[in-house]
């Protein structure tokens, strides 16, 4: 799986469905508008409804719940990972990123534009608060 860099500040949400989906960014986003998923929407990083729709939309299998972090090894081989978690205004914010497990490499795909690489092998410094497994045994 590629990393797919996020062309808008707001845009973690569709470039980590992309990155699934191995599409572009582009058609992503044109595809996330049919279905009325905009990046200016707030919801779009302050829930999970929208980009769960996207994935399902672009053929991926999704959870139907997020499950609480505990650890890495416990993680399945693909999952969308809330990170950076906040409350703004009472309002629970996040950045989006996709977990892959590899055979015996594991991985974050982290959509950042400002990472000096966009896969990460820091999980010491990567906390996530809870995540979604995506993939084909869900």
């Amino acid at each position: 799986m590629k990393a797919v860099v996020q062309e808008e500040v707001t845009g973690c949400g569709i470039a980590a469905c992309a990155a699934i989906a191995d599409i572009s960014y582009v058609k992503a986003k044109n595809i996330a508008n049919n279905l009325g998923i905009y990046t200016d929407d707030p919801s779009l990083w302050s829930n999970s409804t929208s980009i769960l729709k996207l994935l399902t939309q672009l053929g991926s299998q999704v959870g139907k719940h997020e499950i609480q972090f505990s650890d890495w090894g416990s993680l399945p081989d693909c999952a969308l990972l809330a990170i950076k978690w906040h409350l703004k205004d009472g309002k629970p914010f996040w950045h989006w990123v996709v977990f892959v497990r590899d055979g015996t490499k594991s991985y974050i795909l982290d959509s950042n534009k400002f990472l000096k690489t966009n896969v990460r092998t820091d999980f010491g410094r990567i906390k996530p608060k809870w995540y979604i497994e995506v993939g084909s045994s869900i």
